[in-house]
């Protein structure tokens, strides 16, 4: 029956209807006609103008065109650069008698008002041209003028080289728009999505599916928005990512699902972080960890920007304990050196009492990162910060040792350092003369975590001093994989909870472990990292519902109630199947080099989360709330919550 209702189904998508020709189903046919010719985009088709202001060339001499925008500026009442999101061209003011009404609409109009002008494109006199400029050959004639809006006078100007408060620019984001800055983000963002689905559909045969937005609390990962309904003590949550809904489509049978979905976490004040963000979804049955990283490789490199250097694929991978031991980090930036090494086996017979201290206990180690010219170019007070930062957050002491030019070493317990373990540690770190080492002592992951911030942190002071370490123009991608997949929890470290989320499927080789040693299990998780910032993670699934439940109400004790549609559906005779979902904030932000994710989203939240232009979060009247059954229980210092806001550090202050 499914077969005749498919047949019936191809039939009719590829009768000929007339008017226009037969559909071609790649997923049936297993074949795709694509074009060979890109068409350029008809940037003024519908609109009350004939071209762009940053189309027009030396090609368009003598033509007649009619361009709308804003005005730039103007140069002695003579020239105006008007502009649109294309660019900039130069608009000569008549200064004849007979046009004196275009004259005054040109002269007088304020910055930033909107106009439409007609005229002739002509050549800029011999020696006026301006090569800064894409359309700095030509100017326009002008012919006719139209105000199509007049502009106050603005709180800031759009230009890219006035310096604006980020508060500012939040609260005017329609103003912030219109820098070319922006413009270009936005853009750039529209083209890589346009062209990550004509990869994931055209060429793969994914299907793009709406998942819903109003759903049930799921236990486990992030804090989640509570929204109310008006059943009483009954509400929806706005789901972290569609990770059940993808799953779900998988045992349905869609086989290839992609979204670019809206997602949502309460995750408070956190500074590169946004409420609501948006994934590159994407969950494919019958797929191993490799078959995932060969599609998002392939789905990067061919969404890639051409204004940058092409991808090389495949990218490199490291296993989760190889990027812990040589950067202190599951997201380590490879563009740059100084990996921490193990340098236990030099110290072994140290008279340095608290090397000695941390190698007596079973898990002790000795790690150290080489920071090169560190002498010459970290002061004093630099030294004592990056201690502080290590005592600070990790409770790990660090030593500073230098190399001096005879060869010797120069440190509070230099005279303790024996000359065989100098020439050893010269050797396994590749030490030279103004070099700086930073030793420390300790559990295994704990000193690698807090030399890996450290070495962050020396990478900032280094460039600061004009070193360049971490080329902004080099894009390192790579693999971390072989996760952990439990954690102990934080409030209670005897208790599990998922490294990466309760769906996540334990790795081949360690399942047995599941029910002896949990916390020993590694996970089928991969996360892409791409110059030390995660952009992307994903996992192959648990299908199994026993191996689920088990997961679910006995290692990690969560009432599986609350996910019983799930288990439901895998009992159901669900697919093998994992999945992906890359942050599309995070990478535009990293390929267009903005300073915040906040760039590169046309209408972001503030630090805190809020909507500085609307006011967003704002309060509700009683009598709106009533129909949800809930109201507002206000703080008991309203004071002290209000000073919190306008604290001068405070970012929306």
């Amino acid at each position: 029956m499914f077969s005749c209702w498919l047949s019936r189904l191809y039939w009719a998508l590829s009768k000929p209807t007339g008017r226009t020709k037969p559909l071609i189903w790649g997923f049936l046919s297993r074949s795709l006609v694509l074009s060979s010719q890109r068409r350029i985009p008809e940037l003024s088709s519908f609109v009350a103008r004939t071209n762009t202001c940053g189309e027009l060339r030396s090609s368009h001499l003598g033509q007649e065109v009619t361009l709308c925008g804003w005005i730039q500026y103007r140069r002695q009442n003579i020239f105006l650069i008007l502009r649109d999101f294309n660019g900039l061209v130069q608009v000569v003011i008549p200064q004849d008698e007979s046009a004196a009404s275009v004259k005054k609409i040109l002269c007088e109009a304020p910055v930033e008002s909107v106009v439409q002008v007609s005229g002739i494109v002509i050549s800029r006199p011999p020696g006026q041209e301006n090569p800064k400029m894409p359309t700095g050959e030509i100017e326009i004639k002008v012919k006719t003028a139209k105000l199509l809006n007049s502009c106050k006078k603005l709180p800031f100007e759009i230009k890219d080289f006035v310096k604006k408060t980020e508060a500012l620019r939040l609260q005017y984001r329609y103003l912030d728009l219109r820098s070319s800055q922006m413009q270009y983000n936005l853009r750039l963002r529209s083209q890589m999505v346009m062209k990550m689905r004509e990869y994931l559909c055209n060429l793969h045969g994914f299907v793009d599916v709406e998942t819903p937005t109003l759903f049930k609390r799921t236990p486990g990962g992030a804090k989640e928005f509570v929204i109310p309904s008006r059943e009483p003590g009954k509400f929806y949550s706005l789901p972290q990512s569609p990770q059940q809904f993808k799953q779900l489509l998988m045992v349905g049978g869609l086989d290839r699902y992609f979204q670019v979905a809206r997602c949502y976490r309460d995750e408070g004040s956190r500074p590169d972080r946004q409420p609501e963000f948006t994934q590159i979804d994407i969950e494919m049955s019958f797929v191993d960890q490799t078959g995932i990283q060969s599609l998002i490789e392939g789905l990067v490199q061919y969404s890639w920007p051409n204004d940058k250097d092409p991808v090389v694929v495949p990218f490199p991978s490291m296993t989760f304990a190889e990027a812990l031991a040589s950067y202190g980090t599951d997201k380590p930036d490879t563009r740059f050196g100084m990996k921490i090494v193990d340098i236990s086996d030099v110290f072994r017979n140290t008279e340095v009492r608290f090397l000695q201290d941390a190698l007596s206990k079973p898990q002790g180690t000795v790690k150290a990162i080489c920071i090169p010219e560190g002498a010459k170019y970290l002061k004093r007070k630099d030294i004592e910060s990056i201690r502080k930062s290590a005592a600070d957050r990790f409770k790990q002491e660090v030593l500073p040792v230098f190399l001096k030019a005879s060869r010797k070493w120069n440190s509070p317990v230099a005279k303790l350092i024996m000359e065989e373990q100098g020439l050893r540690l010269i050797r396994l770190l590749e030490v030279q003369e103004e070099d700086v080492v930073l030793l420390t002592a300790g559990e295994h992951e704990k000193a690698c975590s807090s030399l890996g911030m450290l070495r962050l942190e020396c990478a900032d002071l280094l460039e600061a001093e004009g070193v360049v370490l971490r080329d902004p123009a080099l894009f390192s991608f790579l693999w971390v994989v072989d996760f952990p997949l439990f954690l102990p929890k934080e409030e209670n470290p005897k208790e599990l909870e998922s490294a990466h989320h309760p769906f996540t499927a334990p790795h081949p080789s360690d399942v047995r472990l599941l029910y002896t040693e949990p916390q020993k299990v590694r996970s089928q998780h991969y996360d892409l990292v791409l110059n030390g910032s995660e952009i992307g993670g994903g996992s192959i699934r648990i299908h199994d519902a026993e191996l689920q439940r088990y997961i679910l109400a006995t290692i990690l004790k969560e009432d599986v109630d609350l996910l019983s549609h799930l288990l439901q559906a895998l009992d159901c005779g669900a697919p093998p199947h994992g999945g992906i979902a890359l942050g599309l904030d995070r990478l535009m932000c990293l390929i267009t080099g903005a300073p915040s994710i906040r760039d590169v989203i046309a209408f972001p939240k503030s630090f805190r989360g809020h909507d500085l232009m609307s006011n967003a979060p704002d309060s509700i009247p009683p009598e709106e709330l009533k129909p949800y059954h809930i109201q507002v229980s206000w703080p008991t210092d309203p004071e002290a919550e209000k000073s919190s806001l306008n604290h001068p550090c405070h970012p929306e202050s």
